[in-house]
């Protein structure tokens, strides 16, 4: 349907098999503490850009033809540490912080940016900080010791990987979590852009 409203969002996703299982192991750990978090599930984790919210499907085509003017070469990205949003006193978001690869990244979320205002879509009022969330905090279950535990893990190494491609992503809440699907993949100069 024409008017039909897609929830989405601009993304990188984490494809490397060791990273994600070091982000597993460090979600059990978390888990242990006994506080009352949900974690991201392995397939869904990713570096969010750019959320889009709901937007019409005209608008999602006019998103691609942005993205298409977008160019970087292929970069690696480092995993080291973990953090939350807002802060320690009240943890709600628990994040990897990225060390090499942020530049990078945070040149493409400005050309993006750039492009989404030509559009007339309203600039990201929290700006952009890069990080990959790993679960979010429901509740102030058992706090303190899952505080203590990200403060231990504040440096711990995850790994790399190399990023290549860029993706619009298609969000469907579901009361089990999100369903994601992507709409277009931008690749490095390399590779080629597709509609997916």
């Amino acid at each position: 349907m024409a008017n039909e409203l897609t929830r989405s969002f601009v993304a990188v996703d984490l494809n490397d098999d060791r990273v994600l299982d070091n982000i597993l192991k460090t979600q059990q750990t978390l888990f242990r503490t006994g506080a009352d978090i949900k974690p991201v599930e392995r397939e869904n984790i990713h570096i969010t850009l750019r959320f889009l919210g709901e937007i019409k499907q005209e608008r999602v085509q006019e998103i691609i033809e942005q993205m298409k003017q977008i160019q970087f070469a292929r970069f690696t990205a480092d995993f080291r540490g973990l953090g939350v949003f807002p802060g320690l006193h009240r943890p709600t978001v628990i994040w990897i912080g990225i060390e090499k690869g942020a530049e990078e990244l945070s040149r493409i979320f400005e050309t993006l940016e750039q492009g989404l205002k030509a559009l007339g879509v309203r600039p990201d009022s929290k700006g952009f900080t890069p990080h990959l969330t790993i679960a979010r905090v429901k509740s102030g279950r058992n706090r303190a010791e899952l505080v203590r535990t990200i403060s231990e893990l504040r440096d711990v190494e995850f790994g790399s990987m190399n990023v290549d491609s860029v993706r619009l992503k298609k969000s469907t809440l579901t009361p089990k979590g999100p369903i994601y699907e992507d709409l277009y993949e931008l690749r490095t100069q390399s590779g080629s852009n597709e509609a997916i």
